[in-house]
């Protein structure tokens, strides 16, 4: 296999994948049952890969499924010890992880730049995948994800758990029944990036494998600011609060209007840098998304318009109808939909959508039936592209017009440049 990517065939066909580093994985077998065939027994061993603040959230929650735990701060490692037995196998490299045979599937909640390649190398290994949202930081990473998926034929599930939540079933049943009438409008409102006041570089913790927490990424100091949760607000590692809450907002909203293979024809973003500092990403921001067939308009603005109604959680959306308004707060762990919406049932001969039994759960019950899950690898894609395309058009301080079939922007090589990054070595996709 080519440890080389060209950009350019890889954009117009993802036919395949090439992944440097990678290893001569053997699909396991025998240990998790299959349809028509029995196992060793019914359980799903599952390793556990990044345990910080989500990550250890899924393992406390998840607990009965721990067979190993993996993370690159040793301080994190003995906290997850801990949780998951002295019988878990534990690791501060994910690849040991993969070798195993007696574990199913993985749990990935790194930071976002080791999404797409954790998740393309556990595909090869034979491992079924739960990766947490967003699924890629570039396009190009997107692609390979949705190529191994179905080259290896692996149950993959993004972390976008929105989509599990009784209050969002209820509210797609709601637009999609026409209680809204034509959908023309979503208006999000969200709270500023934060903007870092010039943290010093420093010493990395004795703790802490900091080259490979780095991993694909270009290498830069350590700076307690920019690690752990503040990765978020660098440019390049986590996006800004759109790549973040955005990521779960965008898979309700495509979700809503049956957007899960459709992407928009225009993204125009505006924002400004802010003054100094570690984070790059902009404090206030607004971003465009025009989308035809349906014809409908998706706005993410920072901090936004927050309804009078406002109550609960510090982020949401307002969709608009020809007939009527409704008020969705949240969008991740934890959602509230309008009061016209709890009240509302599905006539006889109403449309219905599958209602998710929990995100993890729902991810598991698909490993046994090999049926895609709620958040599959091609809508997760679709969604990060949103995110992707929106700190694109900021970057370069223009409106963007889309090819949503090829994933790429329309007669704008500078924009195109920025759909793919090549790893730091030896991590390269």
């Amino acid at each position: 296999m080519s440890k080389t990517l060209n950009r350019r065939k890889f954009l117009k066909t993802s036919a395949a994948v090439a992944v440097g580093m990678a290893v001569p994985y053997v699909i396991p077998s025998g240990v998790l049952a299959e349809p028509g065939r029995e196992g060793a027994n019914d359980r799903i061993n599952v390793g556990f890969i990044g345990l910080g603040g989500r990550g250890f959230g899924h393992l406390n929650n998840e607990k009965q499924l721990a067979a190993g735990v993996c993370d690159v701060d040793k301080a994190h490692l003995a906290r997850a010890v801990k949780v998951a037995g002295e019988k878990a196998f534990v690791c501060t490299d994910y690849r040991r992880m993969l070798e195993r045979k007696d574990i199913d599937a993985v749990l990935i909640a790194t930071p976002d730049h080791w999404h797409a390649l954790q998740t393309v190398h556990a595909c090869q290994a034979g491992k079924d995948v739960y990766c947490e949202k967003p699924s890629s930081v570039t396009i190009a990473e997107g692609r390979a994800m949705i190529a191994a998926t179905r080259r290896y034929s692996r149950v993959v599930q993004i972390g976008s758990q929105g989509r599990s939540l009784p209050d969002s079933y209820a509210t797609c049943e709601f637009i999609r029944n026409g209680m809204l009438g034509k959908v023309n409008k979503i208006t999000c409102w969200h709270p500023e990036n934060p903007v870092d006041n010039n943290t010093p570089d420093s010493p990395i913790p004795p703790d802490l494998d900091y080259d490979m927490w780095l991993g694909p990424a270009a290498w830069r100091p350590y700076n307690k600011a920019r690690v752990h949760f503040g990765f978020r607000f660098v440019l390049d590692l986590g996006g800004g609060y759109i790549r973040d809450r955005g990521a779960h907002v965008f898979a309700l909203a495509n979700w809503f209007m049956q957007c899960d293979n459709i992407g928009p024809v225009s993204i125009e973003a505006t924002g400004e840098a802010p003054p100094h500092g570690v984070y790059d990403c902009p404090p206030k921001m607004n971003i465009t998304y025009e989308f035809k067939n349906p014809d409908w308009t998706l706005v993410w603005s920072q901090p936004g318009d927050k309804p009078p109604e406002y109550k609960g959680n510090h982020f949401g959306f307002k969709v608009w109808g020809d007939k009527d308004t409704i008020i969705f707060e949240g969008g991740d762990g934890g959602c509230n939909t309008d009061p016209k919406v709890k009240r509302y049932r599905v006539p006889p001969g109403g449309e219905t959508v599958f209602h998710s039994p929990g995100h993890v759960k729902d991810w598991t019950s698909c490993i046994k039936t090999r049926k895609d899950p709620m958040m599959n690898i091609e809508a997760a894609h679709k969604a990060a592209i949103l995110c992707i395309v929106g700190n694109i058009s900021y970057i370069l301080g223009r409106r963007l017009n889309w090819d949503a079939e090829k994933d790429m922007a329309i007669g704008d090589e500078a924009a195109n440049r920025l759909l793919y990054r090549e790893g730091r070595a030896p991590w390269k996709l």
